[in-house]
């Protein structure tokens, strides 16, 4: 058995749903699989002592899970005041328009198409429901849609898919771009050094403890699958699957669609940058 500890990111021991922080409680929906892990977290963020919430990432269009969503909150003694997107990918998104009707409230998301209402989110926005402040973070690369955001308060930062609370995420390409990716991983080590954000509260998978420690890990990690696939391009391994199928090889097969794409989006910043 591996210790947790020892983990990067220090993923935090126990069950996923429940407190995460003292503003964030996590409810997770029943979507798991080899893609979203355990299941989509949906976070219900709200200041202590304050009776309104604010809901992350809704998730699947599940009704049993949209309604235990309001259904904690309520059990707190709250009411969910706002719904915000980290991205429009279904695991995420697709609940959105549904809960938004149980709640009454509107939806905020970067993607237009995404929004109910007329306010989106953008970089640099802050976001106060209740005494709960919010600071909107643009971290696009595994979409070009996605956003963090930024809890002061707790010294945490509310990912998306941008980085998972287990193993690491995709570059969906060719929405996703790997250079904005790698700039993404840049801005978050940024706020772990010079905001002491030191928790990030995933989209999938357990909360992590160490924040710098997993965004460097994950840039450790993006640096060598680009090594690894412009060697693989040097051997004569020319097509997307063919680079997967070589880099790609101890990876569960049923995964090798999703490395796909990532491995489309390295392609095509080794050939931005004249590496192939």
């Amino acid at each position: 058995m591996t210790d947790a500890a020892a983990l990067p990111g220090r993923p935090r021991d126990g069950a996923l749903s429940g407190p995460a922080t003292a503003r964030a409680v996590n409810v997770l929906a029943p979507n798991a699989s080899p893609m979203t892990l355990d299941g989509t977290n949906t976070w219900i963020l709200s200041e202590p002592g304050s009776e309104l919430a604010v809901v992350v990432d809704p998730g699947p269009l599940d009704e049993g899970h949209l309604a235990n969503v309001v259904d904690t909150a309520e059990k707190a003694g709250k009411r969910v005041a706002l719904t915000l997107l980290t991205h429009g990918h279904p695991d995420h998104a697709e609940g959105a328009v549904r809960f938004a009707a149980l709640t009454s409230t509107k939806v905020r998301a970067l993607d237009p198409a995404l929004r109910l209402g007329d306010e989106g989110l953008a970089a640099g926005d802050a976001v106060g429901v209740g005494g709960l402040e919010l600071r909107v973070v643009p971290t696009p690369g595994h979409t070009a849609d996605s956003l963090s955001f930024h809890i002061p308060a707790d010294r945490a930062v509310l990912t998306g898919d941008t980085v998972l609370g287990r193993g690491t995420t995709l570059v969906a390409h060719p929405d996703g771009r790997l250079g904005d990716y790698l700039d993404t991983l840049r801005r978050l080590r940024s706020l772990t050094v010079d905001d002491g954000v030191h928790t990030v509260l995933p989209g999938h998978g357990p909360v992590l403890e160490d924040a710098q420690g997993a965004v460097e890990f994950y840039l450790a990690h993006r640096a060598h699958r680009l090594a690894q696939v412009e060697t693989a391009v040097e051997d004569g391994h020319r097509t997307p699957s063919q680079v997967v199928a070589h880099v790609y090889a101890d990876v569960d097969r049923s995964l090798w669609p999703a490395a796909e794409l990532s491995v489309r989006a390295q392609l095509e910043y080794l050939e931005e940058h004249g590496l192939i």
